[in-house]
């Protein structure tokens, strides 16, 4: 080999270890301490970035339940500081302690949620922290409303108990989460999305022989009906009541 051979060998064996080294790095993103809200990004599909919280005494226990928590149309863009203005990120901010590991992507400028970057994500968080499968929670507000319904329809034996707020899905795909424990809120006087787009899939389910699902009216609220559901402790105790189910082999009952 000779000289410029050599060099060209070094060079290319040196490229491709900084562009492992940094894929490596991309995808573990930061340290994420106990009892602290941290940013991370994963580079797979399309970048996304998040925010990932631990319990204060996340070593203590081999397992915890995660929420996965959808923001709004409002939060989207590159700035993480956005998603922590409404939902579980405020209240981390503010000081209130989870018994979850709360997860809250941030979708990009101009976009929809991604349910195949969502589940991208969510395997890849499940598999570097002490995630329990069976206690898998998802929930979200306006967009991440709409973003609720969509994942929960497309993965929906991937989590315990959804909890959209002022959004809406698709009726034809109630069938799918039938099963599934869900709490639904929304605002009387929604003027942004209409309490009709909730009505409907409450219907859905309902029609589909959903038996786990409860409707939260608050009359005299506007499109903020996110604030006073993701304030109700009781929202966070309802979803630690579920864990999931398994999915029935066709032909049974």
């Amino acid at each position: 080999m000779n000289p410029i051979e050599k060099s060209f060998h070094r060079n290319n064996t040196i490229s491709t270890l900084f562009c492992v080294l940094a894929a490596i790095l991309i995808s573990a993103g930061y340290q994420v301490e106990a009892g602290n809200q941290k940013a991370g990004v994963l580079e797979i599909r399309k970048q996304i970035e998040y925010l990932l919280y631990l319990p204060d005494n996340y070593e203590a226990e081999e397992k915890w339940p995660l929420i996965v928590f959808l923001h709004g149309a409002g939060e989207r863009g590159d700035d993480i500081e956005k998603v922590k203005v409404h939902g579980p990120p405020k209240l981390v901010e503010s000081g209130k302690k989870f018994p979850f590991i709360i997860l809250s992507p941030q979708c990009p400028t101009g976009r929809r949620w991604s349910t195949d970057t969502l589940l991208d994500l969510l395997d890849d968080i499940s598999s570097r922290y002490k995630v329990d499968a069976e206690r898998v929670y998802l929930t979200g507000l306006s967009m991440g409303g709409y973003g609720t319904w969509d994942l929960a329809s497309r993965d929906a034996y991937r989590f315990a108990a959804i909890a959209p707020i002022c959004g809406g899905g698709n009726p034809s795909r109630a069938r799918r989460m039938a099963h599934l424990p869900i709490w639904v809120f929304h605002g009387g006087k929604d003027g942004v999305v209409p309490i009709s787009q909730s009505e409907s899939m409450v219907d859905a389910i309902k029609a589909a022989g959903g038996t786990k699902i409860d409707f939260t009216i608050y009359p005299d609220a506007r499109h903020d009906s996110w604030t006073e559901a993701y304030n109700n402790p009781k929202l966070y105790d309802w979803f630690l009541q579920h864990k999931k189910q398994e999915r029935r082999r066709r032909g049974t009952r």
